[in-house]
């Protein structure tokens, strides 16, 4: 005789702490949730809490931001350690105040900007001036110029495989050279005074605090937007790649594909946000200098974003800020020892706090108990 036997029913799955089966759903909305609350801050709690002249500290300190953007794209996720971000800067921000020094001498029925005529030209537009009276074309070249220049130094760069200290020397180079050239050209780039005393931004007055608002407001979205553009980046097949030429460039050559194509758009992307800084910091400043893109304030892009956290899009922004602000701040009670301190932010960011002061929150959550791990679902 024969006896079928049931077989014993599966057990069911357990169910896990209700903490683990909340994180996917928590995870998907913090980023959107994060960007809402700065967008919130940005454009409504800023403008009604702050003064006029804090504001405009403020557009000061989101423009070094946008270049913070950049920054850690390409350190950041890239390894390119971009130590002359104040060349692109200053291509743009030079970009944007030749178009409305124009537009300035032409409200006033001149042909020249005052410098010129003060310097005594030869009663002629420079060649080069010419095509930025159109404003179309200025605003166009505050973005394409430094990708340009960005995309033909990267080129001759990254082809040769050239990396490391090597890069970062170039990089600077470039930014000591674009300084020194427009300290020698006084009579068609203001020297070192640069172009000042910029009143008028596309028919608008700077000297109305309203226009000035409206200034930051552009200031504030552009920089949400670039945020935006990055965070896609950084999630999508590029950013992945990205990554993996930064930790291993010939792993990523012998599966086919070129490091060097990868590193160059991150470095064209990120030179075209510098230079888009750089054109907004003109109405917010009203001026462009060699002094402003330079040696040292290339480096200074790369400490704000270093000190905040350069894998962290939000903690390489929110360090550049604060640098920014400290620099202010510090410099006019500390004038001779700001530098010192500077470097020794450097210093230590990248010496003992790689991931910035972002990384500590990961430090945080990896000194956990296991305990503690297992009640919100982590594993141990």
């Amino acid at each position: 005789m024969t006896t079928t036997s049931t077989p014993p029913a599966a057990p069911a799955p357990a169910a896990g702490p209700p903490a683990a089966q909340a994180e996917p759903v928590l995870s998907r909305y913090r980023v959107p949730a994060a960007f809402a609350l700065g967008a919130v801050l940005l454009l409504g709690v800023a403008p009604l809490v702050l003064s006029d002249f804090r504001l405009g500290l403020l557009a000061k300190y989101l423009c070094y931001g946008i270049v913070a953007v950049g920054v850690s794209l390409a350190w950041g996720r890239g390894g390119l350690l971009v130590l002359g971000q104040g060349v692109f800067f200053g291509i743009g921000g030079y970009a944007m105040a030749m178009h409305l020094k124009l537009a300035d001498a032409a409200a006033v029925g001149e042909t020249l900007p005052d410098f010129m005529l003060l310097y005594g030209t030869s009663g002629q537009l420079p060649w080069w001036w010419q095509p930025f009276a159109n404003p179309l074309f200025a605003l166009a070249m505050t973005v394409l110029l430094p990708m340009a220049v960005a995309a033909l130094l990267g080129v001759l760069v990254f082809r040769r495989r050239v990396k490391g200290a090597y890069f970062a020397i170039l990089s600077q180079a470039l930014a000591a050279a674009l300084a020194i050239w427009l300290v020698g050209q006084q009579a068609t780039t203001g020297g070192t005074n640069g172009l000042t005393d910029i009143q008028g931004f596309f028919g608008y007055d700077l000297n109305d605090p309203v226009n000035q608002r409206m200034v930051y407001v552009v200031i504030a979205v552009a920089l949400l937007a670039l945020m935006a553009l990055a965070r896609q980046l950084f999630v999508s097949r590029y950013g992945e790649l990205l990554v993996a030429v930064r930790d291993s460039e010939e792993r990523v050559r012998f599966l086919g594909y070129n490091p060097a194509n990868v590193k160059l758009v991150a470095y064209v992307v990120a030179a075209g946000m510098a230079g888009l800084a750089g054109a907004l910091f003109v109405p917010a400043v009203g001026i462009i200098s060699p002094a402003l893109i330079g040696i040292v304030p290339s480096i200074g892009f790369v400490i704000g974003a270093a000190v905040g956290g350069r894998a962290s899009l939000v903690g390489a922004v929110l360090g550049a800020i604060a640098v920014a602000w400290a620099q202010s701040t510090l410099s006019d009670a500390w004038p001779a020892g700001w530098t010192y301190l500077q470097g020794l932010l450097f210093v230590v960011a990248v010496g003992f706090l790689p991931g910035g002061l972002a990384s500590l929150a990961t430090f945080r959550r990896w000194r956990r108990t296991p305990d503690q791990k297992a009640r919100t679902g982590e594993s141990a």
